[in-house]
């Protein structure tokens, strides 16, 4: 493979979701270096923020303003379930939404960084007002500051519900943000005593939300009393606290780690990450110059992170239709593949976000994913159904995507609809001579080197002209284990 076009691919697969099928014949030409230069510039804009909430269920949320925390008490019968209902729909349209803007996206970086920081800052609320406005302070902090965006999160209706800070009032005190903020948001298990997670708490008191989504602090059930935390003694306040976690270094370094796990090497180079921290440190927490560093540097480039990581669900998903571009009929199918592989976008399996790594694949999800690609090349059936979780389905386990009435009633049956937009895909090859196709389709699809040899593939290749060649070759191609690294 060219050696340029490997480490232009190696860049578009961590800073984005893979090489989009009209920079093909870039890949072998231009230098990294450039290549990251338009990859970060083309994030640099603040994205527009989703707004997927339905209308009326907006209207009536946003008219019961004495609705106290979380009691809805002002709701007539029946609008709880129709709110709770209408909201698993919409959040659905912001799952689908998002992985078209992942999809489409010039600004393929600052939709990277904020799918890492979905899975940082895991959340799950079924609330679609929540949800979207955590996706939204993401989003539009994802390549800022990290002081910032921890803050912003930090008071997140989202973020308070999910880790029960409404629940903590003077006297009272609940733990769980103060715990998960240090373990799991900051300076990491190991770093901190359980005085400093009972004396935190208290600072958190009081700060709570409406269900409007409003940050809300009510003094009154504020612990205003003297608190000891790191050293520091005073009637110190939640801000206080983010402020005296961020001034550890380890934050940096808890930060910078799991960064590198995301965007380099699951196998962390502990030298490397202590130099990059003391850079983000250094910097205040600058989340874009952390990015820079990282991708401009010649070790991201050395051959042991290239092909080592294991697609997440949605990058596999999200790469697939940016390198073969589909037009898909029945959109929601991608949210029943996001539960089948063990990824679905606003629903973590809990407040440590996906863990990732190996734990992607197993026998079940390995073979869904080798199939896939064969699936929608002949918008054939998925024979496999998720779980029943209503919540994580969206609402959608009674209905059946498929077109035979007489499997109506076979739950195992789900149609994946597409066309795929191949004359897009195969110009990239039009100066490809024929005994170059397979090794050129080859090194597109694959970042390390394959042991099947073109001969071995042949008897499942269609010869019959070099359209279908190229076809069948890329569907197997993408159909092989291989293509689950990147």
């Amino acid at each position: 493979m060219n050696l340029n076009q490997q480490k232009n691919q190696h860049l578009w697969w961590r800073a984005g979701f893979g090489p989009p099928v009209d920079r093909f014949k870039e890949l072998s030409k231009q230098k990294p270096e450039a290549l990251f230069h338009s990859i970060l510039k083309a994030s640099e804009k603040k994205p527009a923020l989703f707004d997927l909430a339905d209308p009326d269920l907006k209207e009536m949320v946003m008219e019961n303003q004495q609705m106290s925390s979380g009691k809805m008490q002002n709701l007539k019968p029946g609008e709880k379930q129709m709110i709770r209902k209408q909201s698993v729909q919409d959040i659905y349209k912001l799952n689908l939404r998002w992985l078209q803007e992942m999809t489409d996206s010039h600004a393929q970086l600052l939709e990277k960084m904020s799918l890492f920081w979905h899975g940082h800052f895991a959340s799950k609320t079924v609330n679609i007002i929540y949800d979207q406005l955590l996706l939204n302070v993401i989003r539009t902090n994802a390549l800022g500051n990290f002081r910032d965006l921890l803050v912003d999160v930090s008071k997140t209706a989202s973020m308070i519900q999910f880790l029960n800070n409404n629940q903590n009032k003077k006297g009272h005190p609940n733990e769980n943000f103060s715990r998960e903020l240090m373990e799991l948001f900051t300076i990491g298990r190991g770093h901190y005593t359980e005085t400093d997670v009972k004396e935190s708490a208290r600072a958190f008191t009081g700060w709570g939300t409406n269900p409007q989504g409003d940050f809300i602090f009510r003094p009154r059930q504020h612990d205003d009393g003297v608190k000891t935390f790191f050293g520091k003694t005073g009637n110190l306040t939640g801000e206080d606290i983010l402020g005296i976690l961020l001034e550890q270094k380890q934050t940096a370094v808890f930060i910078t780690r799991k960064i590198y796990k995301f965007f380099v090497n699951d196998m962390v180079d502990e030298e490397i990450v202590s130099t990059l921290a003391d850079r983000f440190f250094k910097n205040g927490y600058d989340i874009r110059d952390l990015m820079i560093s990282i991708f401009n540097s010649s070790w991201f480039y050395d051959q042991k992170n290239i092909g080592v990581q294991i697609k997440s669900p949605v990058l596999w998903m999200v790469g697939l239709q940016r390198q073969l571009p589909l037009e898909i009929q029945n959109p929601m199918v991608q949210l029943i593949l996001q539960r089948l592989l063990g990824q679905v976008l606003f629903s973590p399996p809990n407040v440590a976000g996906w863990p990732g790594g190996k734990h992607w694949i197993d026998s079940s999800s390995l073979m869904l994913r080798m199939q896939v690609p064969q699936i929608i090349s002949k918008s054939d059936i998925i024979l496999s159904k998720p779980k029943d979780d209503d919540d994580v389905m969206m609402g959608m386990r009674d209905q059946r995507l498929i077109n035979n009435p007489k499997k109506i009633n076979d739950p195992g049956i789900q149609l994946f609809q597409t066309k795929i937009l191949w004359d897009d895909y195969t110009k990239n090859f039009s100066d490809i001579s024929d005994p170059g196709l397979y090794t050129a389709i080859r090194d597109l699809l694959l970042q390390r080197t394959f042991p099947m040899n073109e001969n071995d593939m042949i008897k499942y290749i269609d010869e019959s002209d070099r359209q279908r060649r190229i076809e069948s070759v890329t569907i197997r191609l993408m159909g092989t284990p291989e293509y689950q690294l990147c």
